[in-house]
């Protein structure tokens, strides 16, 4: 019941997620993501475990391979989800049970995987390949969100259309970006607005957080101000 890209852009070794259905809440559940390692999308009749346990095995070093191996193993519910991973080094494994409702599949790019369940068609999967790839030259998060898009226009999940989610990890344990959209009538539009919102400020004033580099980050207001309004100048 939903449709989801993993994708890592290669500018900034972000990695993030981006994700929209017919249900409530959808990012709470389906994107896990440990920064710098790779991403989980864990779908269908979800299992939560899948993205906190896939996350862990992550950190151990495990490939996706190993790690889907590894969960659906141990899960007696398996072919009634649906799950893919890609780590930082673009190693992708993907895996759609049985029993997930059509239209359902996967498929993988360079730099990108994309995965979905109770969709309209196929051409949902392909139209957020081709937007994706196509998009290149968009900022990471509108490349993304225009992915999507494109896959909604396609037909999106057959049943119509909720909630949506956007992930992104940089190095650090924090998120860079972590936008959600619970319950709207025309959620990947509203996931967009909200994209440009985080423009606004937050995606200027993040670089002055604590990280594992700087533990104190930057706390001289003046200093923080004055970086915000020149990088907002220089976007204009």
């Amino acid at each position: 019941m939903t449709w989801s890209i993993i994708a890592k852009d290669n500018a900034t070794g972000q990695i993030a997620i981006a994700v929209a259905t017919k249900f409530f809440a959808v990012g709470s559940r389906v994107p896990h993501i440990a920064p710098a390692i790779g991403g989980i999308a864990t779908q269908a009749l979800i299992n939560p475990y899948y993205g906190i346990d896939g996350v862990k095995l992550l950190r151990e070093g495990r490939s996706p391979h190993t790690i889907i191996e590894t969960l659906i193993a141990k899960d007696a519910g398996h072919a009634s989800r649906q799950l893919h991973i890609m780590d930082a080094k673009g190693q992708i494994a993907a895996y759609t049970g049985k029993d997930c409702v059509d239209w359902c599949g996967h498929l993988k790019g360079d730099g990108f995987s994309i995965a979905g369940n109770m969709l309209a068609n196929g051409r949902v999967l392909d139209d957020t390949a081709k937007a994706y790839v196509t998009n290149a030259d968009l900022p990471f998060a509108q490349r993304l969100i225009a992915a999507m898009r494109a896959g909604e226009l396609a037909g999106g999940d057959k049943r119509g259309k909720q909630s949506a989610a956007l992930l992104i990890y940089g190095e650090e344990e924090w998120s860079d970006l972590d936008l959600r959209v619970d319950d709207h009538i025309d959620p990947l539009a509203e996931l967009q607005r909200l994209e440009a919102v985080s423009r606004e400020r937050w995606v200027h004033f993040r670089k002055y957080l604590p990280s594992r580099k700087n533990p104190a980050g930057i706390t001289d207001r003046a200093v923080i101000d004055a970086g915000i309004a020149a990088a907002i100048e220089s976007w204009q």
